[in-house]
């Protein structure tokens, strides 16, 4: 089978390696995650959200063989040690359902502020601990609601809830004192020109924020909601 094996660059990528673990974790307890050696010398983490959005980050290193799919349990133990070589355990490649989304091919379609993006999130999330009151039937459904529109002029494309949810989820977003978004965050605490980029390919729409971005698959939206 040969050897597998993570090698990165320095203890901060270590940490970045174990907080994206950690916060795909908390997000689906039977989480896996992807490694792929990249071109450009990165090694992309890539992770199923239980949102059904995926979510990337890359971090500085070498990764043999070039794709690996292990135990988000395992390579974030190992990761929040600090060891900057990484054993990823016992390979879970059939864990993995599709193919991941090309690294080119993406039109930028705008900028949103990442204030509007917060809002709507913690709106959703109030809605969806009482789905019955918010008169939005059930939570899925509420998932699935388009809840921002973005247009570049020539066309528009669709945010879901979810991807909105995975994106300040998996902790992608920052306030101005670099703590990660939540429920409980200030919008008066996030900078008034911190954006989140919104780009779209033939398949996906693609969420960049500063640490990360999250992948939605074109279609995967209903109808508009106003939160």
């Amino acid at each position: 089978m040969g050897d597998r094996r993570l090698t990165l660059a320095s203890a901060a990528d270590a940490g970045d390696v174990a907080a994206f673990s950690r916060r795909l974790l908390r997000l689906d307890e039977a989480a896996v995650v992807r490694l792929r050696q990249r071109a450009d010398g990165l090694v992309g983490l890539w992770g199923t959200t239980g949102f059904d959005v995926l979510a990337t980050r890359a971090v500085f290193g070498t990764l043999t063989p070039a794709d690996v799919v292990c135990d988000a349990h395992v390579l974030g133990d190992a990761a929040g040690t600090g060891t900057l070589s990484i054993d990823p355990g016992f390979g879970l490649e059939s864990a993995w359902r599709g193919a991941l989304p090309p690294q080119t091919g993406y039109r930028q379609i705008d900028d949103v502020p990442l204030r509007t993006v917060v809002d709507l999130a913690q709106r959703g999330a109030a809605l969806a601990k009482d789905p019955v009151g918010g008169g939005h039937g059930p939570v899925t459904s509420l998932l699935d609601q388009v809840v921002l529109e973005v247009s570049d002029g020539d066309g528009s494309v669709g945010i879901a809830l979810r991807s909105l949810f995975a994106l300040t989820g998996m902790g992608f977003a920052r306030d101005r004192h670099g703590k990660a978004i939540s429920e409980s965050s200030t919008l008066a605490d996030i900078a008034d020109d911190e954006p989140v980029r919104v780009r779209a390919g033939g398949t996906w729409i693609r969420l960049d924020a500063r640490f990360g971005a999250v992948y939605q698959r074109r279609g995967d939206q209903f109808s508009v909601t106003v939160l």
